[in-house]
């Protein structure tokens, strides 16, 4: 019998994540000798633009969804009310015995209640019974509630039945919040699994030509910048801050920014345009010494990896970079008073300097000073992440079927 994977995937940060989830599904039907797992993969549109979304299909060789809600964009309560009441009829037309969801947004904890809450019709060979759910990358906390991604967690933890987890620091905070050690699962990095799989193709991109970071067969120095909290960018005082630390950094090499449309609307709104200088539009050298952030359209993922892979520095308030740079080698400067990714600075190659002129930039003179690569491969980011994932959900299911044969309260 094929037991059913219903796997959720919504924002740019899930992609990369699901991504090894669905590779590591399809080589798993491919050695089982018929007792494959049926795997529906949903979209819920919760980021709708093309360059946000389908280009990441392509890149990371996703198949098709299955389904798409096409939420698109709204408040967080709002957002998260549609992604709801979509997904609801989805569970119960599907009638998984799995729900998998990944990461921390609005889509994870709200198709990780609807999963909870629904029954789903058992048939004549077994009885009703609401599906089991499964949080990839459980457990992280940057214990900072006015985070939304923090909020999503917890809701998220508490109630899965499968927590699979990235570090060790996940596993201790799942058993401080009385999660059975029976539920936590230390599998590793999925993001990590996509990352090694893609790195030699990544090589390939012309992003670094098409930039103007290539002088003959030399990679001039140059920083990424990637910035989207509201912590960051809604407060002009505190945006204004940091931009100022970064126009002093862009005198000693270029800051390449890919912006994030929700940041680019903050520039826009705040008449801040003075700080950047568009590649699209101005296509200047970006050693240029005049200072200033280069501005370019949002990158796919082969693209973004690829410059990552090359960057003296990264600045960054993303979790997710913070993990990747760990494994590139790239000295990361992370623009946050907290991370919930520990590992990231336990094992030197992330610093967290939060919004601070003044730390941004004296970090960033610390590294650029420092020749050593740093790359380090915390334990379980091995590349076989979404592997173990996989054979944990197809045994459980299959030898501890108790759980299709409850039923109504």
């Amino acid at each position: 019998m094929a037991i059913k994977i219903l796997s959720v995937v919504g924002a740019r940060p899930n992609f990369m994540k699901i991504a090894a989830i669905c590779e590591a599904i399809k080589s798993f039907n491919g050695t089982t000798g018929g007792r494959e797992i049926q795997h529906v993969l949903v979209h819920t549109g919760q980021h709708y633009d093309s360059n946000m979304s389908d280009s990441f299909f392509k890149d990371l060789d996703l198949p098709k969804p299955d389904l798409s809600l096409g939420v698109g964009s709204g408040s967080h309560s709002a957002q998260t009310a549609r992604i709801m009441e979509r997904f609801e009829n989805v569970v119960i037309e599907e009638r998984p015995q799995v729900v998998l969801v990944v990461g921390d947004v609005n889509s994870t904890v709200a198709c990780a209640l609807v999963t909870k809450k629904t029954w789903c019709r058992g048939g004549a060979e077994r009885a009703d019974f609401i599906p089991r759910l499964a949080h990839v990358e459980a457990g992280l906390r940057s214990f900072d509630r006015t985070m939304p991604e923090e909020i999503n967690r917890i809701l998220t933890d508490s109630i899965s039945d499968y927590l699979f987890t990235t570090e060790e620091s996940a596993n201790r905070n799942l058993r401080a919040e009385g999660i059975p050690d029976d539920r936590i699962f230390f599998v590793g990095n999925v993001m990590i699994d996509t990352l090694l799989r893609h790195r030699g193709k990544a090589r390939e991109s012309t992003v670094l030509q098409d930039l103007g970071l290539i002088n003959g067969n030399v990679v001039k120095p140059y920083a990424i910048l990637t910035l989207h909290r509201p912590a960051n960018v809604d407060d002009k005082r505190v945006f204004v801050q940091m931009l100022d630390a970064f126009l002093e950094i862009s005198k000693h090499m270029p800051i390449i920014f890919p912006a994030h449309p929700r940041t680019l609307k903050r520039i826009q709104d705040d008449a801040l345009g003075d700080y950047f200088v568009d590649h699209s539009v101005q296509g200047s050298a970006p050693w240029d010494p005049r200072p200033h952030i280069r501005l370019v359209p949002p990158l796919g993922y082969l693209d973004f990896l690829n410059l990552m892979s090359e960057a003296k520095v990264v600045l960054t308030d993303s979790g997710g970079v913070q993990e990747e740079t760990t494994i590139l080698g790239v000295p990361c400067i992370t623009l946050r008073d907290n991370t919930e990714r520990p590992v990231t600075i336990d094992q030197g190659t992330n610093v967290l300097v939060g919004s601070n002129s003044e730390k941004i930039v004296a970090a960033f003179h610390r590294i650029s000073n420092n020749e050593e690569k740093l790359a380090r491969s915390p334990r379980q980011w091995d590349g076989q992440a979404a592997q173990r994932i996989v054979k944990i959900l197809n045994d459980d299911v299959r030898s501890a079927c108790k759980f299709l044969t409850g039923s109504r309260a």
